[in-house]
């Protein structure tokens, strides 16, 4: 959510929701204009994505999975010049899992494609690849 924080960004119904992301941020008049997935999904809800909304990204994580999911869909996904994809580093998963406690409140800095998240004991840096 907060690398791409806004006021109209917001969760949807969940994960069962065949029609929606996991995050949408809507114009004023209601169109969708950022359609955001987590994970690895599938070509056909990209595609649904990149015909609905002027931008989409894909957020995957997973090291080996992800790579063979984006070998397996990435040349189908050529004409859609509005996706862009990226991956969180594997060594940054396991950080940030340990991030991960009932009641958090993280800190979130972002410069210059630098991401730093940090809770009152730990700080996290990273970038996210772009593979798209």
């Amino acid at each position: 959510f907060a690398l791409n924080a806004d006021e109209h960004l917001r969760f949807t119904r969940g994960l069962s929701q065949d029609d929606e992301p996991d995050l949408w941020q809507h114009s004023l008049n209601g169109e969708i204009t950022l359609w955001v997935e987590t994970g690895q999904p599938d070509e056909k809800r990209i595609r649904k994505g990149c015909a609905r909304s002027e931008r989409v990204i894909v957020y995957c994580f997973q090291h080996r999975s992800a790579s063979v999911w984006w070998k397996q869909i990435s040349a189908k996904l050529e004409r859609f010049s509005h996706l862009s994809v990226f991956k969180l580093p594997e060594e940054v998963s396991e950080q940030l899992a340990s991030l991960a406690q009932r009641n958090m409140d993280l800190q979130c800095t972002i410069q210059e494609g630098e991401i730093w998240l940090s809770n009152e004991d730990t700080s996290i840096q990273f970038t996210l690849e772009k593979w798209r």
